[in-house]
């Protein structure tokens, strides 16, 4: 048994097999950080929005509900409901600083709203960078794997036939290390796509309490009150 298993695939292997190997790899690792690091930013940022949202609303003013989203220790940086709010107020700002020339085509309950979609879909796009790459590395890992198998086999058969022993003992070993190519594109797809799958979910939350937030603060801007819960 010691002549055969992983290391004995990357020691008999030819480049074609070492190569998919080094990418099988790559593509792990790859999708491992992106898991981690966009797990761990979405949690920090719906972390951050549940504990300034309330109070932002409970403020006295305008400019104490932005400071209370704007704190400036590290905990609460990069606070996409401080993001929204801004948005919000610039939107009302400039609307009334040009409100000449855009009273007759644009009001201001249209223009906030285009304001704060327009902040949201640059949001919503940050959090979904990366995403593409699991889902890339999720469907077609299996396949690479499933071509160093196939090249493995195909090797294998040759060495075969070329030795013109075809008993079990020198079928199975080769055989069974170019299989465990399809096992590790198994181990490399399993994760991203699970991985993939949460975090959809995950930006999916963060993006229903972002836009319930932006509701509040179109309500407040365009009405001067907050819609009830």
């Amino acid at each position: 048994m010691q002549h055969y298993g992983f290391a004995n695939v990357w020691q008999q292997g030819d480049f074609v097999t070492r190569a998919i190997l080094i990418a099988l790899t790559l593509m792990s690792l790859l999708s491992w950080a992106v898991i981690v690091l966009k797990l761990w930013n979405v949690m920090r940022l719906r972390r951050i929005a549940r504990a300034t949202e309330r109070s932002f609303w409970h403020a006295g003013n305008l400019d104490a509900g932005l400071h209370q989203l704007g704190r400036d220790d590290s905990e609460y940086s990069g606070n996409v409901l401080l993001a929204l709010a801004l948005s919000g107020k610039e939107a009302v700002e400039h609307h009334q600083n040009t409100q000449p020339n855009l009273q007759h085509s644009m009001d201001i309950s249209e223009w906030v709203t285009r304001c704060l979609k327009d902040t949201m879909d640059d949001i919503v796009t940050r959090l979904q960078t990366g995403l593409t790459v699991l889902a890339s590395i999720g469907s077609t890992a299996p396949f690479v794997g499933l071509f160093g198998t196939v090249w493995g086999i195909y090797h294998a058969l040759i060495a075969i036939g070329y030795t013109g022993q075809a008993s079990i003992d020198q079928v199975a070993g080769p055989v069974g290390e170019s299989l465990i190519m399809t096992a590790f594109g198994l181990f490399v797809a399993i994760p991203a796509v699970l991985g993939y799958n949460a975090l959809t979910r995950a930006n999916k939350a963060l993006s229903t309490q972002l836009n319930r937030f932006a509701h509040g603060i179109h309500a407040y801007f365009v009405t001067g009150a907050r819609p009830a819960a």
